[in-house]
């Protein structure tokens, strides 16, 4: 039978509508309104939105034309990938400080055994009093951002916790309750269970996770297949032994995004997958490196998770290239059943960079608008194209303004409004695109620790 801790030692943590959470932190005039994180191009999609835009029915993985159909006043951005990892930096680095095993599973989310954190005991007071400290100490690493934590016996139940009393919530499992509190959920509740197989398990009458664990193992498994068959006997019954895992490090460079809703478009995946490996170039380039592996990585419907890789003869960081490996990756899976992850890495890096010989120029007609190619971008140094792409969202810095954000671009003009977190509602103003006096900004690089 599969081992269960006897007290609640595991904790979830999982940031509020994190992208949009850190866009509303750092652009006071979107406190409190609709704001959406994703591709903001015909063929983009939503990546995170805010509760305030979750109020008309967005979601992620909505294409972004439905979204903009749903919340028209909402702020569509194309997302910041510097300021979330900051964010996430800095909130991995206090989970490490309370426990050594931390299992991150994306930017805003990990698991954390409290087994091995510094407390008296594993008491549900205990434990309830370290994570409501948790959570604000969250806040004030990340200059307000908000968690909510779930702390329960097991993995499973810990996120199930997390989810309860979102946002910024906690809800802790208490030991010995955790079948009345599972048993009445739905069945989608369990991890795996995907439309599809919520609609095999409705035609034999089973709604609720209580009618689930009174199936037996064999006819689930005629049902839904060996794997899942067997999985899903277990967690019905509350049954999870995973263990917490630390993150080890990786001599790669990877993009990846978790979707609530499962992604059935295949041209929604190809249009994500090459964004992803746009942001993937952009990262190598940043760091001067090049890499011969490019890896596709998908997590399926039911929880499956698939890694695909393709290996190059010589090192690239060309974003055509990565980009078209990936796709053919994807062209080899079978994704009919929905997704819910999907991520382009490259590894084999190199600290060098060779003259890409098959990258294909004509592919870069194939990157999406919402993932532009950011060599020609502008930045502090001065100098760029006068075609520069102006993403939505993008910090910037005017030569007499100052600091602001990119409010939209369009027909050779760039609208910018000049505010940071630390200032109030600013005014908007606009340029043209080619306008010397306005660049690029980016946060300045951490320092180097001093030598003891």
């Amino acid at each position: 039978m599969t081992r269960v801790r006897a007290q609640a030692s595991v904790l979830h943590l999982d940031l509020d509508a994190f992208f949009a959470a850190v866009e509303q932190r750092d652009k006071p005039s979107l406190r409190g309104k609709p704001v959406i994180v994703g591709g903001v191009g015909g063929r983009g999609v939503v990546s995170t939105a805010s509760y305030e835009a979750r109020a008309y029915g967005v979601r992620s993985a909505m294409s972004t034309r439905e979204a903009r159909a749903r919340c028209p006043q909402a702020a569509f951005l194309s997302g910041r990938f510097d300021a979330y990892r900051a964010a996430s930096t800095a909130v991995m680095a206090l989970l490490r400080s309370c426990s050594p095993l931390v299992e991150p599973l994306s930017l805003d989310e990990a698991f954390v055994d409290l087994e091995r954190a510094d407390l008296p005991d594993l008491e549900v007071p205990t434990v309830t009093a370290f994570a409501e400290d948790l959570r604000l100490r969250v806040q004030e690493v990340t200059d307000g951002l908000t968690a909510s934590v779930g702390v329960a016996s097991s993995k499973f139940l810990a996120k199930i916790a997390s989810e309860l009393r979102k946002p910024d919530g906690l809800t802790v499992i208490s030991p010995g309750t955790e079948i009345a509190l599972l048993h009445p959920m739905r069945v989608s509740v369990i991890p795996g269970v995907g439309p599809a197989t919520v609609e095999r398990l409705r035609r034999i009458g089973v709604h609720t996770v209580a009618e689930l664990a009174a199936i037996g193992q064999e006819e689930l498994v005629s049902i839904v297949g060996k794997a899942q068959g067997a999985s899903l006997h277990q967690l019905a019954r509350a049954e999870d032994d995973r263990a917490v895992v630390p993150d080890r490090e990786t001599k790669s460079v990877s993009v990846e995004s978790t979707y609530e809703h499962d992604l059935t478009d295949r041209r929604q995946m190809e249009s994500i997958v090459v964004k992803q490996a746009g942001e993937v170039a952009r990262r190598m380039r940043g760091s001067g490196l090049s890499g011969r592996t490019v890896t596709l990585k998908v997590r399926l419907y039911d929880f499956t998770t698939l890694s695909r890789s393709s290996t190059l003869p010589a090192p690239t960081e060309e974003t055509a290239t990565i980009a078209r490996l990936a796709r053919s990756l994807l062209a080899d899976l079978d994704t009919s059943g929905g997704v819910r992850l999907l991520g382009v890495g490259v590894s084999g890096l190199a600290d060098w960079v060779q003259e890409d010989l098959f990258a294909d120029d004509s592919d870069d007609s194939e990157v999406p608008e919402e993932a532009p190619e950011p060599a020609s971008e502008p930045d502090q140094a001065g100098a760029r194209p006068s075609d520069v792409h102006w993403a939505p969202g993008m910090d910037v810095i005017h030569a007499t303004d100052g600091r602001g954000w990119v409010w939209g671009s369009g027909k050779g003009v760039v609208t910018v409004r000049f505010e940071t977190a630390e200032t109030p509602p600013g005014p908007v103003r606009s340029f043209r695109v080619d306008d010397p006096s306005l660049a690029r900004w980016r946060p300045p690089a951490p320092e180097p620790p001093e030598d003891q």
